[in-house]
C-alpha cells in the first residue's frame, strides 16, 4: 500500500485504520467466482466490516444477501438497503425474537437460527400470527452454538411441526476444523465439513423434512466446500480483507490484505524497543501469539519490517521488539496487518478507503458496537 496515500496526521491522528479498495474489490470478486463456479449462493458474513455501503458491494457483486450475527447488526443493515438478511444466531429472549418480527416485515426476507427446542419454542410463541423462516444450526465439531450433530434430525422434526416456524434449511460454522481438531488442511477440513452437512440433509428428507438449503464455510474453507454436492450456500466473511490469520492458514497472502492500521512511533526507550500509539484499544487481542496450529508471533504483522514484533500490547500502548538497527524513530508512520481484522473494525468508530485514484474517503462503521 502507498503510504503517500495515508491521511495525512494533519487530516487525522493516528492510530486509525486504512482499506485498500481495490484490494478489497479483488477479494470480493474472487469470492462470488468462487461460488458462481461451483452453483452455490454467496452470503457473506458483515460482522467483518459492518458497513452497508460495502455490503452493497458484496451484493452487487453477486451475493445472495448477508449474514449477520445480531438483531441490531441486521437493523442497521436493513436501514442500509439490505433486503435478505440471515441472522446465524440462536434469538431466545423475548425482546430479540420480537425485534426480528418487525424487521422481517420490512425486508423481503429474513431468516433467523434456533439450535434448541427451547429456543424454537420461545420464537413460536412470540411469533404469533407471523411465520418465522428459520434454520436449525447443527455442532460440526466447533463445540459453539449449534444441536449436535447426532441430535439434528430429532430436533429437525420437532421444529417441523410448529406452525409458525418454516424450517428451511440446516447450517453450521466450523472454520478450519478437521476431525474435531483445528488444522492448517484447509482442503480437507471444507470437504469433511460440506459431506458432514449433507448427510445430515438428506437423512431429514428421508423423514419428509423441508429442508432445501444447507449453508456452510467460513473463509477459509468456502472454496473447498463449495465444491461438495449438495451444498447450497457458503457463508465467509473475513475474506473482504483478509488478515494475517487467514494469511497464516493459507487462505490468501499478506499482500492481498486490504486493511492496515497506520500507527504512529511515540517512544524509542531503547535501540530493541519500539513505542507505537496503538494498543489493545486499537488491535483485537482475541487471535493472539502462540496458539496452535497457526503459531503467530506477536500480535499482528508489521508492512516493512520484517525483525519487528509486536509483542506486547496495554490499553494505549504497543510494544515491538525490533534489532537494534532498525530505523524506526519517534513520529515515524507504520502500518500493521492486525491478526483478526473483524474484531479489530469493531474497536473504531470510522475507517478511510483509499481508491486507486488515490482519493480518501472516510466511512463511519455503522454497526459497530452492535452486540444485541
Amino acid at each position: 500500500m502507498d503510504t503517500s496515500k495515508f491521511p495525512t496526521q494533519e487530516s487525522h491522528a493516528t492510530p486509525y485504520l486504512l482499506f485498500d479498495h481495490a484490494k478489497m474489490e479483488r477479494n470480493i470478486l474472487k469470492m462470488a467466482d468462487v461460488a458462481r463456479e461451483n452453483g452455490v449462493a454467496l452470503r457473506p458474513h458483515v460482522k467483518t466490516h459492518k458497513i452497508p455501503s460495502i455490503a452493497r458491494e458484496q451484493v452487487e457483486a453477486g451475493a445472495a444477501g448477508i449474514t449477520v450475527a445480531k438483531v441490531s447488526e441486521a437493523e442497521v443493515m436493513a436501514d442500509g438497503g439490505m433486503e435478505d438478511i440471515f441472522i446465524a444466531y440462536p434469538l431466545v429472549t423475548e425482546a430479540k425474537i420480537r425485534r426480528a418480527v418487525q424487521l422481517g416485515e420490512r425486508v423481503a426476507r429474513l431468516v433467523v437460527g434456533v439450535d434448541s427446542l427451547e429456543g424454537a419454542r420461545r420464537l413460536s410463541a412470540v411469533a404469533g400470527d407471523s411465520t418465522l423462516e428459520v434454520r436449525l444450526e447443527v455442532d460440526t465439531g466447533l463445540r459453539r452454538t449449534g444441536v449436535l450433530y447426532d441430535g439434528a434430525v430429532g430436533l429437525a422434526e420437532e421444529i417441523e411441526g410448529m406452525r409458525n416456524l418454516d424450517l428451511t434449511g440446516i447450517y453450521t460454522y466450523r472454520g478450519a476444523v478437521l476431525g474435531g481438531s483445528k488444522t492448517l488442511e484447509l482442503e480437507e477440513a471444507g470437504l469433511e465439513e460440506g459431506r458432514l452437512m449433507v448427510s445430515l440433509a438428506d437423512q431429514m428428507r428421508e423423514r419428509s423434512i423441508g429442508v432445501d438449503e444447507v449453508s456452510v464455510g467460513s473463509t477459509p474453507t468456502a472454496e473447498y466446500v463449495a465444491k461438495v454436492d449438495g451444498v447450497t450456500e457458503i457463508r465467509p466473511g473475513t475474506y473482504v480483507f483478509y488478515d494475517r490469520m487467514q494469511a497464516r492458514l493459507g487462505a490468501c497472502s499478506l499482500d492481498e490484505c486490504a486493511a492496515v492500521v497506520v500507527c504512529t512511533v511515540v517512544s524509542r526507550p531503547a535501540r530493541d524497543l519500539v513505542i507505537i500509539d496503538g494498543g489493545s484499544k486499537t488491535f483485537a487481542t482475541d487471535v493472539g501469539p502462540g496458539a496452535e496450529p497457526l503459531n503467530l508471533e506477536g500480535y499482528g504483522h508489521v508492512v516493512g519490517y520484517p525483525g519487528a514484533v509486536l509483542e506486547r500490547l496495554t490499553e494505549e500502548h504497543g510494544m515491538l521488539s525490533v534489532d537494534e538497527d532498525c530505523d524506526l524513530e519517534v513520529g515515524d508512520t507504520l502500518q500493521i496487518i492486525p491478526n483478526h481484522i473483524c474484531s479489530t473494525v469493531n474497536l473504531h468508530d470510522e475507517v478511510y478507503i483509499v481508491g486507486e485514484d488515490g482519493a480518501v474517503e472516510e466511512t463511519w462503521v455503522a454497526a459497530r458496537g452492535k452486540v444485541r
